[in-house]
């Protein structure tokens, strides 16, 4: 027989038209080769045998004539139902075999040019177009500061309309995984295409999930930097002073404090800020801002005891 249609379909060979339409739409809109760029010619291959499976099938000459002789007798044009073989000698009697186009088939269950194609061949030289996409679904995707340093991979359940088999919008759910990088900023999109909600006339739109930054206890992001307050006393102020942090991935950062800190002032510590996305490898810096505890009350004796050690660099 050549092309088995019904197998092309997979429908079986009493299917009615009502399952025909399910099957095309199912495949057509799996193979169509506006949704499949990374494979496009095997894409449109398979199209066009979908499309051709579904003109001969839903068709009740054309799907007649392929039962009793066949492919190649249909597509010969030289059907003779007088013939054991179906096949005339001459011109045949009548029959002609009409191949529909394949996107215009498509366009009868999905719409053009104001449905899921823009466009007509008549008024662009040929070219289909490009399918109209629903609007895009934007959720936001709060992250903690130490998944924005080190990364991570999160899995998102989602709940989206698709078609059915039958052509019905339905609800699903799916799971997504989501592969944070280190050094992600706020505003960060992660598109994942044709994951949004369907619309009629349209082919699905995209699902974007947008980073954004919980607060965190300690650290605060500055751009790529990292900035924590920390509070030292007076005479630390003065005298030095070792102090030790805990990174956002866990490390012990010790920092030697050996110079006079002022009010205001900040010790800057290379390469202990956030990673930068774009330079793998490299970080900003960690500023520390000092708040200085100054004490609430000092006895004569201690008064006596400071105008005399600092009082010679007073003047």
């Amino acid at each position: 027989m050549g092309v088995d249609y019904y197998n092309i379909l997979r429908v079986s060979k009493n299917a009615n038209e009502e399952d025909l339409k399910k099957a095309y739409r199912r495949l057509a809109m799996k193979w169509h080769p506006d949704k499949n760029s990374q494979n496009k010619k095997e894409a449109e291959a398979k199209f066009k045998q979908i499309s051709e499976a579904y003109d001969v099938l839903s068709n009740s000459h054309k799907r007649q004539i392929y039962d009793l002789y066949g492919e190649e007798v249909l597509k010969s044009g030289q059907f003779d139902p007088a013939s054991p073989t179906g096949v005339s000698g001459g011109g045949g009697r009548g029959f002609k075999y009409d191949p529909r186009d394949a996107e215009d088939i498509f366009a009868e269950f999905f719409g053009r040019p104001d449905g899921i194609y823009k466009g007509s061949p008549a008024h662009d030289g040929g070219n289909r177009g490009t399918p109209r996409k629903a609007a895009p679904v934007e959720n936001l995707l709060p992250c903690s500061l130490e998944e924005l340093y080190k990364g991570s991979k999160r899995k998102m359940k989602i709940s989206r309309i698709v078609l059915d088999d039958a052509g019905k919008p339905v609800t699903v759910e799916e799971v997504l995984t989501i592969h944070i990088k280190p050094g992600w900023k706020k505003g960060t999109k992660i598109t994942f295409p044709e994951k949004g909600d369907y619309e009629a006339g349209a082919a699905p739109g995209d699902l974007i999930f947008v980073v954004d930054e919980k607060p965190h206890g300690l650290f605060k992001r500055d751009g790529n930097d990292l900035v924590i307050h920390h509070k030292i006393s007076l005479l630390d102020a003065l005298t030095g002073k070792t102090i030790k942090l805990t990174s956002l991935d866990g490390r012990d950062v010790t920092v030697e404090i050996s110079e006079i800190v002022k009010p205001g002032q900040e010790k800057v510590i290379p390469d202990e800020g956030m990673p930068i996305s774009k330079e793998p490898g490299k970080k900003g810096n960690l500023r520390i801002k000092f708040d200085i505890k100054f004490p609430s009350r000092l006895s004569a004796d201690q008064k006596c005891d400071l105008r005399r050690v600092l009082g010679r660099h007073a003047q």
